[in-house]
Parts: structure tokens; sequence; C-alpha cells
């Protein structure tokens, strides 16, 4: 295979046999991450290719729109056709169903680059495309790590820009049961990271350093105790800059440890909750911030506590995807059928309005 692009060593790639069944084509671009995967019909990932432009956005403590949407520009079409070549598939006319592409929720010139390349493929291979919701594709990454998943399921969705709990009664069939009022989960481990001079994304750095330190080592306040489902890190985040300025003297790793007690009580009480009230099979992990230690554990121990299933996603599937949008595609296609072809992108399209 000759040279495709400016692929560097940040591709993700996860290739399966393929026997020419059924397939749909993922195309994902709501954030940093360009990304194209080709999933059977049976829910199966045949390929799956990620390239992150997060490299670029270091030096700045966050994605910068404008340099995301110009790296999807120059990495989507190298990217997709890695995917379908990795599948075994023709990139000039692949036999495949239809194409799945992330319309919304995102940064909407992102979206506009995968939505517009959807669009353009569609035209030229004479196959549908369908919009698909980015947080309903998360809900979709169990299926692919496990086809005989057994529903209902509740879901703690927690990523850089959202948090929600999710009652999911079965493959497109959900219900929002409480989500935050203001920041989401993973932007506030960005902005105490960014606060305490920790690299970016934030997640990760004091994930690592909480494991050196003590939780009590910093009081923090409890948040949203009611009895509703909704979360709130905002208030969290400002105590830990004023807990931080008052008392100087406390470790760093104590700081980091603390915070991700804080964060984890509050999404663990309330998914607690959630359980004590709904009869579920099974409780799922999903979005960016699946990949923290200490709600990976917590999740698991509810799992536990309550003798359900717990599903765990690998760290392949807690970063965006394609091969979750191609999923939830493929079950758009088949239970509501293709999307117009003026079909817009929408930036802030919530998961509570997908029917």
């Amino acid at each position: 295979m000759g040279r495709l692009g400016p692929l560097g060593p940040s591709v993700t790639r996860v290739t399966a046999a393929y026997a020419g069944r059924v397939a749909v084509l993922g195309i994902e671009t709501s954030c940093d991450e360009t990304a194209a995967a080709v999933v059977d019909g049976d829910f199966h990932v045949v390929s799956s290719v990620v390239e992150s432009s997060i490299d670029q956005h270091r030096a700045f403590g966050g994605v910068v729109p404008e340099l995301a949407g110009r790296a999807h520009v120059a990495t989507i079409g190298p990217v997709v056709r890695r995917a379908l070549e990795d599948a075994g598939l023709d990139a000039h006319d692949p036999d495949i169903e239809g194409i799945a592409v992330t319309s919304g929720p995102g940064l909407i010139g992102s979206l506009l680059v995968g939505l517009s390349a959807a669009k353009a493929f569609a035209l030229a291979w004479s196959v549908p495309f369908v919009g698909v919701n980015h947080l309903e594709g998360h809900l979709f990454a169990p299926l692919l790590e496990r086809v005989d998943l057994e529903w209902p399921l509740m879901t703690l969705l927690v990523s850089g820009g959202h948090s929600l709990i999710v009652l999911q009664a079965g493959p497109g069939h959900h219900t929002v049961l409480g989500e935050t009022i203001d920041d989401a989960a993973g932007e506030a481990y960005d902005k105490v990271a960014r606060w305490l001079g920790l690299g970016y994304p934030g997640g990760p750095e004091i994930d690592r350093l909480a494991q050196e330190g003590s939780p009590g080592g910093l009081a923090l306040p409890v948040s949203m105790v009611g009895d509703d489902y909704d979360l709130s890190f905002s208030g969290l985040k400002t105590a830990v800059v004023r807990a931080t300025q008052k008392h100087t003297d406390v470790p760093l790793a104590d700081v980091a440890a603390s915070f991700q007690s804080a964060v984890a009580e509050q999404l663990l009480r309330k998914l607690r909750r959630a359980l004590e009230h709904h009869e579920v099979r099974g409780v799922a992990l999903a979005g960016g911030v699946a990949a923290n230690s200490a709600l990976r554990a917590g999740v698991a121990e509810l799992a536990s506590d309550f003798g359900i299933e717990c599903h765990l996603p690998t760290m392949a599937m807690c970063t965006d995807n394609a091969a979750m949008i191609a999923a939830a595609g493929l079950y758009r296609l088949r239970a509501v059928g293709p999307s117009p072809m003026d079909l817009a992108a929408n930036p802030n399209w919530q998961l509570a309005d997908v029917r």
C-alpha cells in the first residue's frame, strides 16, 4: 500500500477478518479526532482508524477550533481510505450499505468537514447516509465489544463536554435521567489541571498524579446531594481553586487525589441512586472519562453490589472513534432510514432530542 497522507504515530487501527458481509462506513469529526471505521451488519468492528490532532492543541491548554477544522480537512480523505482498505474494500467504490457521520453535537467547523465528506462519498458511491448524534454513538460502544448485551442497561456517559446518566431499554431506545447543569466532568478535569499547572488533556494527568496522593489531603465540599440525577462540577472546580489558594502547603498529588475522589463520589452516588430506582441487567461506562481509574473501579463495585453485569470499555472505545458512529448509524439506517442530503450540522444537538 502506498503513502496515503500525513498519518502520524497517533493513528490507531483495529482490523478484523471481513468476508464480504454488508457493512457501514462511519465518519467522526466532532472535535479533534479524525476517524473512520467499518462495522459489519452484526455490529463487529472490521476496521477503525483514528488520527488525532491533539499535539497541535497542547500548547493552548485546550482544543483550538480553527486548528481542529484544518486538521480534519487535511486528514479526512486519507483516514477514510485507510479504513476502507484495512477492511478489504475498494476505496474508490466500496460495497457498503451506507455511511454514518456525526452531525452533532461538537465543534461546528469540525462537524461540517465530516458531514460534507460523508455527503460527497454518498453521492459518489450511490449509497445512503445518515447523521448520527455523537452521544448516541457512545451508547453503542458497549455493543461493539459484546454483541450479546442483555438489556435494559444503565449507562454513565462522561466526557469532556457531557456528563449524563442514561437508561437504555435497548439499542436506540434511551431515556436521559440526569445530566450536568454546568461543566461536564471532563471539562472540570481540564480546568483544574490547567490551574495546577499540569498538561493537557487534564484527565490522564490528574489520574496519574492522584495515584500518588491521599484523597483526604484537601477538604472539598459535597455537591448535588438532592434526590434527582443531575450533576454539577463548576462549583467543585471553584472550590479547588479557593482551597489551594488558602492551603498552599498541600502536596499536588493530594490535591489531585482529593479532586478526583470528589468527582467520582458525585458521579457514583447519582449512578447508585439510578440503579436503586430502575431495574436493569447491567451498568456501563462510556465516554472519554471512562478511562479514569477511580471511576472504573467504582462502577465495577456498583455492578458487584447490585449483582448485575459490568461493561467497562477498552481504552480504544473510551476516546472518540468512528466505529461507535457506524454502529449507531447502522441501527438508524435500518430503523429510521437515511437522512436528507440537506441535513445540517447541529453543534448543540442534545441526546434527549434524539428519537
